[in-house]
Order: structure tokens, then sequence, then C-alpha cells
């Protein structure tokens, strides 16, 4: 069942309250939309670990294939180069994503630390940054001040509180796996890798170059469709984005490898 937006749904829990729902029902429905975009968040990194790792696969091997199939005639070179690629692609993919999830993770550590010690060696200047982060919301006079006295009464709320209204570093930054999405990323680059190099397994070389083509192309499309499925845009200008970044590396790929080979 597909999901409706978020603004189509708020909208529609907007026109029910106006007709008459009572508040009890109103705030049940506003708890469980709460709870499935906790549940959305995780997912939807996961959709993207898994296009960036794909998606850069796909591309990257495509080129390179493309272009060693332009320079000879020898399909053995061409698996021996895009199957080289492929695993060379798929670890430094995974290489990338596990030190870029590190420091976010390593970043969000330090931060918590730093607005810890800042908490309990200047608190008078913490509790004013509450104070202007709310007042900035558009609170004022005693609801401000019961606001303020009621977040830094609770030390892990004030913490979570200038940690997400402060530093904008919030759920997703905590929750960060670097080992998670390293293999998330390596495999989806893996798999996306190895989508041009299969028809040349089974096909001669210029049918080969085709088939791939043809695969990696419709493998684009199909992802950046999903995406915006998933996410926000239109799927089919979406997919044809992708498919475009593919062509584009096909053609770049294919024309080093014909001017180094001589063709051209």
């Amino acid at each position: 069942m597909k999901t409706k937006p978020d603004g189509e749904r708020l909208s529609k829990l907007a026109g029910l309250i106006e007709k008459g729902m009572s508040k009890s029902r109103a705030s049940k429905l506003a708890t469980l939309e709460l709870q499935e975009h906790a549940q959305r968040t995780p997912s939807g990194s996961l959709l993207r670990q898994i296009i960036l790792g794909g998606q850069d696969g796909v591309v990257n091997v495509l080129g390179l294939v493309l272009g060693v199939a332009s320079a000879t005639s020898d399909a053995r070179l061409i698996l021996i180069s895009g199957l080289a690629g492929t695993f060379a692609e798929s670890i430094s993919m995974a290489a990338v994503a596990y030190t870029s999830s590190r420091a976010t993770q390593d970043n969000y550590v330090s931060e918590r630390e730093r607005e810890k010690w800042e908490m309990a060696n200047a608190p008078d200047i913490e509790r004013e940054e509450v104070r202007l982060i709310y007042m900035k919301k558009g609170f004022t006079g005693k609801t401000l001040d019961d606001i303020v006295k009621k977040i830094t009464s609770n030390k892990d709320k004030w913490l979570d509180t200038m940690m997400t209204d402060e530093l904008g570093l919030g759920e997703e930054s905590k929750k960060t796996n670097p080992l998670r999405e390293a293999t998330v990323v390596g495999f989806a680059s893996l798999g996306g890798s190895l989508i041009p190099i299969v028809p040349f397994f089974f096909l001669p070389v210029w049918e080969g170059v085709v088939a791939a083509l043809g695969l990696a192309t419709v493998t684009l499309f199909a992802a950046g469709y999903k995406k915006a499925q998933m996410t926000i845009g239109k799927p089919w200008k979406s997919g044809i984005e992708m498919a475009l970044i593919g062509m584009a590396a096909a053609i770049a790929g294919y024309a080093v490898g014909a001017i180094l080979g001589g063709k051209i």
C-alpha cells in the first residue's frame, strides 16, 4: 500500500479535527504519525546507501567496460578489467562509507561531550541559549520562561535540545552505524558493478556492449523511479535523470577507449 505524502496526511488530519474529531483521537493519530516517521527515517537512510553504492557501481564499471570494449575485441580482457574494477570499486565505496559514517559518529560524540561540559561549567549561558532557541520559535513571556525551566530541569532533555536545535545533530547522527553503512554500500556497489559485466559472459563483444548499455540504463532508470516513489519528486523525471548519468559515463568511457585504441 502506497504511503501518502506527509503534507497530504497532515492536511487530512487537520480536516478531521475541524469536523469535530476529539482531542484524544487526534492525539492518538498524531502519535501514530510520529512513530511512522521515526520508522521511515532509517528506511530512507538505507535506501540512500543502496542507491549510492548501486548507482556508483553501475556507472563506473559501465564506463570502464565500454572503454575497454571500444579499444579491444578481446572479451577475456574486458571481463578481467571489469571484474577487477568491480571488486576495487566495491571495496573503495565500502571504505568511503565507513570512514564518512565514522566521522559523523565521532563528530556527534565530540559535540555531545562539549555540550555536557558547557552545561556543567557554564549553565547560565546554556540556559540563555535555550531561551534564545525558543524565542526564535515565537515563544515569549511566562510561556517562554516555563519552557526553559522545564527543559533545563532535565539534563537529558536539555542536552538533546542543544544537540538538535543548536547544532542540528539529530537522531540520524546519533544512530549512525559505520559497519552497517559500509556493508550496505559495499554490497550495493558490488551488485551494481556486476550488471554491465554479465552480458560479456554470454555474448560477443559488440552484442555485449549493447546489452550492457541497455541493462545499465534500465537499472538506473528503475532505481531513480523507485527513489522518487519512496521519497519525493516525479518518478519518471528521477528515473530519466539517473539513466542519463549512466549514458554520460558510457559515452565518456567509450570515447576514451576508442581514442586510445586508435578507432577515432
